[in-house]
This record gives C-alpha cells, sequence and structure tokens, in this order.
C-alpha cells in the first residue's frame, strides 16, 4: 500500500522528532533566553530564569532587564509558571497538521530559534516534551525544552503568546477530548 508523500512525510518528521528529544534532551536543551524588547536585547541564563520562577528572586540581570522594559516581576513570574493541562499525545497529533503548524508559526515569532529557522520544529519539541513529564506545560518549561543552547523571546509579545498557547491548548484537549 502506498502512502501519500505527506503521511510519510509526517512519519518521518515524527520520528525523528522523537528521536532527537530521547537521545538529545540532556546534551540540547536551551542554556540561555534572549530577551528582546524593541531595540533593547538582554541575554539570561535559562537557570536564572528558573529560580526567579521558582522563588520570585530576579538576578541581577534579571531585574536590569524588568527594570528597563518596565515589566511588573509578579506577572512575567506568572506568565512563566502558569501550568495548562495537556496530553503529548493530543499535542504531538495536534500541531502535525496544518492548523497545528499555523499556530504554531504564529507562537514562533514571539519563541525563536537564534537563526530563525526550524522554529516550529523546535516549538512543537519543546511543548510536547514539558508535557510529556506530567501531562502539563508552563512557559518555563517550554524554554527549558527548547531544543537549542540560546532562544529568543520577544518581551513585549510574551503575555499575548502565553494567552495563544493557552488557547489553542485548552482548544486542542476540547476538540480531541481528551482531558
Amino acid at each position: 500500500m502506498k502512502y501519500p508523500f505527506n503521511i510519510r512525510s509526517s512519519t518521518f518528521y515524527l520520528i525523528a522528532s522523537v528521536a532527537t528529544l530521547l537521545f538529545s534532551t540532556s546534551t540540547l536543551a536551551a542554556e540561555r533566553v534572549v530577551f528582546t524588547y524593541n531595540i533593547f536585547r538582554e541575554s539570561v541564563s535559562v537557570d536564572e530564569l528558573t529560580s526567579f520562577a521558582e522563588t520570585g528572586e530576579a538576578s541581577p540581570r534579571l531585574n536590569y532587564y524588568l527594570n528597563q522594559t518596565n515589566q511588573d516581576p509578579q506577572t512575567v513570574r506568572n506568565v512563566l509558571t502558569q501550568e495548562l493541562n495537556a496530553s503529548p499525545v493530543v499535542l504531538d497529533r495536534a500541531l502535525n497538521n496544518p492548523i497545528g503548524e499555523f499556530l504554531l508559526d504564529r507562537i514562533s515569532q514571539t519563541i525563536r530559534t537564534p537563526s530563525n529557522r526550524a522554529n516550529r520544529q523546535a516549538l512543537r519539541s519543546a511543548i510536547v516534551l514539558s508535557a510529556s513529564k506530567d501531562n502539563r506545560v508552563s512557559l518555563i518549561e517550554i524554554l527549558q525544552n527548547y531544543p537549542t543552547t540560546e532562544v529568543y523571546v520577544e518581551g513585549d509579545r510574551l503575555a499575548a503568546t502565553y494567552n495563544q498557547l493557552s488557547i489553542l491548548i485548552e482548544g486542542l484537549q476540547n476538540i480531541l477530548g481528551s482531558r
């Protein structure tokens, strides 16, 4: 039986994504987050951001960024830590179709690779990997699981992007009946 090219291609990408996740998560995960806000640009380590998300204590570098961009630390912390229930199987299926890819492309305008290439695939991997641990996804987990050493985040769009992500995940759960 011959399968159309897009089914074979999707299967290949799914297998390649899973293999990448399984064999390289410890060596290929984001170490730094580069926040951009208009022309302002600041880099913080994922460890600094994780510590901030967990404790509310901002490092001097992160505190500088928050002050320079007039961001409320508590709001940023809430956006980073708010969890969404999500089945990794449902996410994988939903994000590997044209609608899911369109939504990933939109979110990738805010969270992207340093080269601005393969954004969709990197984001899909980070989201599915985040959900695979506990059936929950948070923005800090996505940043921790992003499959490049650096991840670029458009700081001025972060809250709006998180809202898009939550609508996407909740809508997918409702449509596919996996709550």
